[in-house]
């Protein structure tokens, strides 16, 4: 996936919805300290921003330099490229050391991720017992009940142009592995569900849409997803290009600690 977002960047800082602050603040309740944070597959910073609200300092790291050229600066802030060719050891010390990150986060992400290295890495990086792993996504917007069939047209037409890991995001998380002890935002297995709510243009809509990956791709194949007459349909059941409407984002999140081992 290390490229999949590079083409996109820009459409994606604008159109994707920002996530809930009270999710932040769960989530460092949960944590005994708050000194240091680690945003994985930051993009242009929006969780990084969020999570340095209650750490001292995060850092934030992708594997696209093209979205980490777009990051949103804040003096807690320190983004860092992370190319594929990076080893392990060399990513824990950038990141910190071992047993030295209070809380880890990867928004939109994980499901891209070669997940049992990740997982290693989280694991070695994490304070233990009080460090917290929390992973969210979304997968569907909810408009209203002429809209959304509509919309449930539109992804069907982009199933052949997704990454196979995508697959993690359709399935809301339920099938994705985390063996990590949970905290009670949601369990391998048993993702714990949320909302996003959002005012959203048409304009803004159709960038979403413009930023998914499948649809980037059908482009670079010749296939445009995104034709007048789709669009038109759209508009029409959205109530016109002028109108703003109330939307939600359904999400899910995953949050654990690692398992220590009984002796």
């Amino acid at each position: 996936m290390a490229g999949l977002f590079d083409k996109q960047a820009d459409v994606y800082l604008d159109a994707r919805p920002t996530y809930p602050k009270e999710w932040y603040s769960k989530l460092a309740v949960l944590t005994p300290h708050h000194t240091l944070a680690w945003d994985v597959g930051t993009g242009n910073g929006q969780a990084a921003l969020s999570v340095a609200e209650h750490y001292e300092q995060v850092i934030g790291t992708d594997v696209s330099e093209s979205q980490l050229q777009r990051a949103m600066l804040h003096p807690r802030v320190r983004y860092a490229h992370t190319p594929l060719s990076i080893t392990d050891d060399e990513l824990i010390a950038l990141v910190g050391g071992e047993d030295s990150v209070d809380l880890v986060t990867v928004a939109q992400a994980v499901h891209w991720f070669d997940l049992p290295k990740l997982y290693n890495l989280v694991s070695r990086v994490l304070k233990k017992p009080g460090g917290v792993f929390a992973v969210w996504c979304y997968n569907d917007i909810e408009v209203d009940p002429t809209f959304d069939p509509i919309m449930k047209r539109f992804h069907d037409t982009t199933l052949p142009f997704w990454d196979k890991n995508a697959q993690y995001v359709f399935d809301g998380y339920k099938t994705l592995p985390f063996p990590f002890e949970s905290v009670g935002f949601g369990s391998e297995g048993n993702p714990l569900p949320l909302d996003i709510p959002k005012q959203l243009s048409f304009e803004g809509f159709l960038k979403m849409l413009r930023s998914w990956s499948a649809v980037t791709t059908a482009k670079d194949q010749g296939v445009d997803l995104l034709p007048e007459k789709v669009v038109k349909e759209f508009e029409g059941a959205w109530g016109g290009s002028k109108l703003v409407r109330s939307v939600s984002y359904k999400a899910f999140m995953l949050a654990g600690k690692v398992r220590l081992r009984s002796l």
